[in-house]
């Protein structure tokens, strides 16, 4: 496979991304990656070679352009869990600054490059997102219902708040199959706030699956983090790959 740093031109600037392609000539699917907090680094370039090893044209976009090429910080601490809470402060206003209408009008950038990529095959994405990008992927398939066939988001938190432009306030919108891989050791996805999201998605017909990971913290499928769990990640790649193979038939 190919990986290459390639750069996405959006509404404000360029994106600078992983972009995977599989060996041989396709047409492959594309599939939209939108990685935690911590952003594009080595363990998020090989979670997209393997997405890219199973027949997906893979891109993976710096959220967080508008502040700077990644790394925006030095991520050399990422493994201690001591330091996790400095790092998050630097991040935060990146984060708050990825508004619902920011986030829909980058991921339209993000799929239209996507799809103008050889190889590429025609029709709807999918995306993928963890963390932060769980809840940003969520936001996405909202804003694109037409351009985006499945949804897949792990230990993903603040899907269900109080504002007024809470996640899954939006959930009517989606008409692809929704994947949610919930950690249960995770204060920012309480079990209270999963069945709020659960009855939305009943209540709006949506196609979806979710399930809550047993003993499983928040974050646990970021190798290079203190969160990591082998065993919760191995069956988020089983969830992920049925999600992706039964939504392009393959």
């Amino acid at each position: 496979m190919q990986t290459t740093t390639v750069d996405v031109p959006t509404g404000d600037g360029v994106a600078d991304a992983y972009l995977v392609r599989p060996d041989g000539d396709g047409p492959f699917p594309g599939v939209l990656v939108f990685t935690d907090a911590f952003g594009l680094r080595t363990a998020v370039a090989a979670m997209a070679e393997r997405l890219a090893a199973r027949g997906y044209v893979v891109l993976v976009p710096n959220l967080f352009h508008r502040s700077g090429r990644a790394p925006l910080i030095d991520l050399s601490a990422i493994a201690d869990a001591d330091r996790r809470g400095a790092l998050f402060e630097q991040l935060r206003p990146m984060m708050q600054a990825l508004t619902p209408a920011v986030v829909a009008r980058d991921a339209a950038a993000y799929l239209d490059f996507l799809a103008g990529q050889p190889g590429v095959a025609a029709g709807p994405a999918a995306i993928v997102g963890y963390c932060m990008g769980g809840m940003n992927a969520l936001r996405a398939v909202e804003a694109h219902p037409d351009r985006i066939a499945a949804a897949a988001a792990f230990h993903a938190g603040r899907l269900v708040t109080d504002a007024p432009d809470s996640p899954h306030l939006a959930v009517g919108a989606v008409t692809g199959e929704l994947y949610f891989g919930h950690a249960d050791q995770d204060p920012s996805m309480t079990a209270e706030q999963i069945a709020t999201l659960e009855q939305a998605l009943d209540a709006a017909g949506v196609a979806y699956r979710s399930e809550v990971y047993a003993g499983a913290p928040h974050g646990y499928s970021q190798s290079d983090t203190p969160m990591y769990d082998a065993r919760a990640d191995e069956r988020h790649w089983s969830a992920l790959f049925d999600l992706l193979d039964r939504t392009f038939r393959r």
